[in-house]
């Protein structure tokens, strides 16, 4: 790392802020819940001097460091998955079926060293918010902090988000898509039922599910762009138990994921369009749940030009490198719709963890090294683009 006044703070807090990860990775919350990881940030940065406010539900927080006519924003999302931990380590979760696997430990942890590091700057050019998120796994929290107006007079915002396919020291950047938008999609079909051995006689509901499942993705892949990255892909497919009857109802579950917004804008009308016509060739009664989910994260150029020039103030060109699009979906999109944002990616993975686990699995850890240099880019982040002019 460069050696400026930040890494000698890190050198005095470090220790602390792994204790903090660990706590929160032993104690994890989900969505909305996220009450004792809320309580520990008020009280830390409380200590610091700072004045944080509770978001309006009672989890979740912004805090403002320094002041002036121009702010700019750092986000952390807060909670956990539903998912059991499979790790052998101290800081195993203590909650049964919750775990933090998809590294949103490491993004409070590095929000908090930030306010804490920024606290102890004499004069910010401007105001620091950091806004620390609950939850981004339900694709609720985001919504809540722009109604509770903690987007109003921000200039830019920024993010990390864990990725154990970069190694320690490492950050990856993009101008563009980032993440996909993200859609649920769950069709249900009905017919009379029948018996197997008379298929001439009834609906094969079955047999219309199947078509469904193929064909409209392959028909939607020809009527949208496809340069808009648009899928269709199924999770589920559940219809009837004996072996000799043919069900009445059947349902399909999936999710439609695209990286470009006038696609998404377009695509509950193309799925319900191209479903109904499918559905229409057998005869069945169909219903369509279509829930519209995230928007894709595009990156602004600007944002990441400045998120670029920060990092590398901070831990020198070598910690820069490229990163892809990944389909997944990411509420800080809805922070996209006001302001010019970027996200960048943290790499996480260090060798004395072995074997990479990817995010949303259950023995997902990271190398504790990350924290700092993911403070280190924050902090970079936000001060250069307060810096910078409008």
């Amino acid at each position: 790392m460069t050696d400026t006044w930040l890494s000698s703070w890190l050198n005095i807090h470090g220790e602390e802020l792994a204790a903090v990860r660990r706590q929160l990775h032993t104690h994890p919350e989900l969505g909305f819940a996220e009450h004792q990881t809320t309580d520990l940030l008020m009280r830390r940065l409380t200590a610091a001097g700072l004045q944080p406010r509770r978001l309006p539900r009672g989890t979740g927080l912004a805090v403002d460091i320094g002041s002036g006519s121009r702010t700019v924003a750092l986000r952390a999302d807060i909670d956990a998955l539903p998912l059991p931990d499979l790790k052998d380590v101290p800081y195993r979760s203590t909650v049964d079926g919750v775990c933090h696997a998809c590294g949103h430990d490491v993004h409070t942890t590095v929000a908090l060293g930030a306010a804490l590091a920024l606290a102890d700057v004499p004069q910010l050019p401007g105001r620091v918010r950091v806004i620390f998120q609950p939850a981004e796994e339900i694709m609720g929290g985001a919504r809540e902090v722009i109604a509770a107006g903690e987007l109003d007079g921000v200039e830019r915002a920024f993010a990390l988000h864990c990725d154990p396919r970069l190694p320690v020291g490492q950050i990856g950047l993009r101008t563009g898509p980032i993440t996909a938008a993200c859609d649920l999609v769950e069709v249900h079909i009905t017919g009379p039922g029948g018996h197997t051995a008379r298929p001439q006689l009834t609906i094969d509901l079955v047999d219309t599910l199947s078509r469904i499942a193929t064909d409209v993705p392959a028909l939607l892949a020809r009527q949208i762009d496809i340069r808009s990255g648009f899928s269709l892909v199924w999770g589920a497919i559940q219809a009837g138990s004996p072996p000799n009857v043919i069900p009445s109802e059947g349902v399909l579950r999936g999710t439609v994921r695209v990286l470009d917004h006038a696609a998404w804008a377009d695509a509950e009308k193309y799925v319900r369009g191209v479903v109904a016509d499918v559905a229409a060739l057998s005869g069945v009664g169909v219903e369509v749940h279509y829930e519209r989910g995230v928007p894709p994260v595009v990156n602004n150029p600007t944002s990441v030009r400045l998120m670029r020039t920060g990092i590398a103030a901070q831990l020198g060109e070598k910690a820069l490198t490229d990163t892809e699009t990944s389909m997944g979906g990411e509420d800080f999109a809805w922070y996209g719709e006001r302001v010019p944002l970027a996200m960048g990616r943290l790499g996480v993975h260090g060798s004395a963890l072995g074997t990479m686990r990817d995010l949303h699995q259950g023995n997902f850890d990271i190398d504790e090294q990350a924290i700092a240099y993911g403070v280190h880019a924050m902090v970079g982040t936000a001060l250069a683009a307060l810096a910078a002019g409008r």
